[in-house]
């Protein structure tokens, strides 16, 4: 019996598995999926810079998103900044963690999730959450989101 086709199938099956891996990267494992209050949130940001790098008019586009814009930001954590708890109501958003690592603490997750270089995490509509650099070294972000322009808090750039 010929084993390279028995061997590729091993393969490919692997390398499902492994891509699989990545794709869960720095979300709540499904076993810890509930509902977290957050209770010891802090409500003060503290070692963070947040600065806007660019943005886009959506009302000025063929979507027609009044009082919203494509907004792009890098935010830098200081060792034990804080980003205090916040919503996604109404802003959904793209993370990335491209230096360092992060704990996020959601409302969706029991259980505080690590996030690493290279991680993507996704926040939309019913997500809460804070996040706390716990290590020694800064933590480097590049955020999208679209962002309400009907809330100053959300506007400018920061430094917390």
């Amino acid at each position: 019996m010929n084993t390279t086709p028995r061997l590729a199938l091993r393969l490919v099956a692997a390398a499902a598995l492994t891509c699989a891996a990545l794709a869960h990267a720095g979300q709540c494992p499904t076993d810890k999926l509930a509902a977290n209050t957050l209770a010891n949130a802090p409500s003060a940001p503290a070692g963070v810079t947040d600065t806007e790098l660019a943005s886009i008019d959506l009302a000025q586009e063929n979507v027609k998103l009044d009082q919203r814009r494509l907004r792009l930001r890098h935010m830098t954590v200081a060792p034990g900044g804080v980003v205090p708890l916040h919503s996604h109501e109404d802003r959904p958003a793209l993370i990335m963690v491209t230096s360092g690592e992060i704990v996020e603490h959601n409302s969706k997750c029991s259980v505080p999730v690590l996030h690493k270089a290279g991680d993507i995490a996704r926040e939309f509509l019913g997500t809460q959450h804070w996040w706390k650099n716990m290590g020694s070294q800064p933590v480097e972000l590049t955020i999208a989101d679209l962002v309400n322009d009907k809330k100053p808090e959300t506007m400018k750039d920061k430094v917390m």
